[in-house]
């Protein structure tokens, strides 16, 4: 009976199936680690007021519990601690998140259980995010606004401060990002305008005044926008909150530092609930700080989506190209089939080795000569010989075409030669069949090889730190400055970013949360561009199904 069992093959089909659904759960499972240690970063935790003394110094310590662990008696007994009151073999000790950073010398520290006399979580206890030196825990004091301490209703008044101050920060960058930025860009093409018509010979005396009076235009308009600058800045540093700290000292916190405030004890579900989403969508939106530890990774999703779709545009048309021939041209010889194997070996190249090339030909070889022959005025600053984004979409491309030649084959090899006889036999050339048949037909494997080089490319750091991809990046690929998409510049990349957070942080125990949300956000991304790559095949699949039948 067991005999027969196996020989229908049974067994097998059984095993397969539940490898695929235990390689399932892991990946669920793993997946929703990542997401339950990063998404829960941005809840409002509670502030807790711990009053010490035993081991230490009678001393007061505010702020979150970041991790908890039981420590054996006779470990805290070897480092001098007097535990022998204590009768339990394990004693428990807090990480305390207790913020200050100019104030305090570590953002963390260790609580034990036994030197804990009283705990408690006042409701007045606020949290300050502020844009340098990260979150400031203590008891508000007074606001002052326009050198006035408020009266009544402190709280309600900070807020609205808080939140005038963040517009007009908000402003200001705009404005420095934006009309002062296109005038520093618009100065230094006349620059190299300049030193171009000098290099050339043809800079005539009209020429210089056209360039002297153009240069003065931007000027003045930059003094004008630099008014208006200094304008806001000065509104946004009007107003102050003192507050009280765990050291007892009173301090005065300019609001204009303040990115926001709260009071996370005095919070219920749903105030709760409404600031997660506030702190979520920063993280999606705003732009890193205090080297990546803090803040938003917006740079880093453009910079790999922008450059992953760019990898897709190049990739594409040269692998069909590839596939096309090698199954519908070449001839079956030892030359064509050796061209099939080192397309296949080329799959497990390791992405090092094809960072190191594209360094070396694209960025020096092929980058500097585009900057000799279009770019002289530039030297010796390089425009293209450099690492940019172009560079690294180029170096994935390579990296993923075997993907796309292999699985395009694989497409085109599942067409029946009677279609393309057919399309012959009625008068149809080559050129035609391939277009308007085959290519159509063969979309969805094209498709799926596309696929498969976008979930790849996504996640690859090893070769885009040495063709593009930087820790901080002053400005996107793509903005309001002609020609509007600047392929030469670096960028900023989600895989980059972990690793950079993960293991080049200062402050590895502040960066750990950040490296699981910046984890499941690449996932993310991956998985978004993935289904969109499906549903776009999907449809492709649909509507040329008539052409199989």
């Amino acid at each position: 009976m067991v005999k027969q069992w196996f020989k229908s093959g049974s067994p097998w089909i059984w095993m397969t199936g539940g490898a695929v659904s235990i390689s399932l759960i892991s990946v669920i499972g793993l997946l929703a680690m990542i997401a339950w240690k990063g998404l829960s970063f941005f809840w409002p935790s509670q502030v807790v007021q711990f009053e010490l003394e035993g081991s230490i110094a009678k001393q007061t310590v505010i702020g979150e519990i970041y991790d908890r662990e039981l420590v054996p008696k006779s470990r805290l007994a070897a480092t001098g601690i007097d535990v022998s009151q204590f009768e339990k073999d394990e004693i428990e000790r807090f990480l305390i998140k207790t913020g200050n950073r100019e104030y305090v010398n570590l953002d963390f520290r260790w609580i034990l259980e036994t030197d804990i006399k009283q705990r408690s979580a006042p409701k007045a206890l606020a949290v300050f995010e502020r844009n340098k030196n990260g979150n400031f825990y203590g008891y508000v004091q007074s606001v002052i606004k326009d050198g006035e301490t408020v009266k009544t209703d402190k709280v309600e008044t900070l807020y609205e401060l808080v939140d005038r101050a963040v517009e007009l920060n908000d402003q200001a960058l705009d404005l420095q990002n934006g009309d002062i930025g296109r005038i520093n860009y618009e100065l230094e093409r006349l620059r190299l305008q300049e030193k171009a018509y000098l290099l050339d010979n043809e800079l005539t005396d009209e020429r210089v005044a056209e360039l002297a009076q153009a240069r003065a235009d931007l000027r003045a308009q930059y003094g004008e926008l630099e008014k208006e600058l200094f304008a806001l800045r000065k509104l946004a540093k009007r107003d102050q909150v003192t507050v009280k700290d765990m050291r007892g000292e009173v301090v005065t916190i300019p609001i204009y530092q303040v990115l926001d405030v709260w009071f996370p004890n005095d919070m219920g579900f749903f105030a709760k609930l409404g600031h997660y989403f506030v702190q979520l969508g920063k993280f999606v939106s705003d732009d890193p700080r205090e080297a990546n530890t803090e803040g938003g990774v917006f740079p880093a999703i453009f910079g790999t989506v922008f450059m992953v779709m760019l990898m897709a545009v190049i990739v594409t048309p040269f692998g069909v190209v590839a596939a096309i021939y090698l199954h519908e041209y070449a001839a079956k010889n030892a030359i064509t089939k050796m061209i099939r194997i080192a397309v296949i070996n080329l799959a497990g190249v390791p992405s090092i080795v094809y960072g190191v090339f594209g360094l070396g030909f694209f960025v020096y070889v092929l980058g500097g000569s585009l900057d000799q022959l279009f770019y002289p005025e530039a030297s010796p600053s390089p425009v293209f010989g450099t690492p940019g984004v172009l560079w690294s979409a180029l170096t994935l491309a390579i990296l993923t075409l075997p993907v796309v030649i292999v699985s395009t084959e694989e497409g085109l090899s599942r067409i029946p030669s009677t279609v393309r006889d057919g399309s012959l036999a009625l008068g149809a050339t080559k050129v035609e069949t391939l277009w308007r048949i085959i290519i159509p037909m063969a979309s969805p494997a094209i498709m799926t090889g596309l696929i498969l080089a976008v979930a790849r490319a996504a996640g690859e750091v090893a070769p885009l730190m040495l063709v593009g991809v930087v820790k901080m990046a002053p400005t996107l690929p793509l903005d309001g400055n002609f020609p509007y998409i600047h392929l030469d510049r670096k960028f900023m990349h989600l895989g980059f970013h972990i690793y950079d957070v993960g293991f080049q942080s200062p402050n590895v125990e502040a960066a750990r949360p950040l490296v699981y949300a910046t984890a499941f956000l690449l996932v993310s991304v991956i998985i978004t561009l993935n289904i969109t790559a499906i549903g776009i095949r999907n449809h492709l699949r649909e509507k040329f199904r008539s052409l199989e039948h």
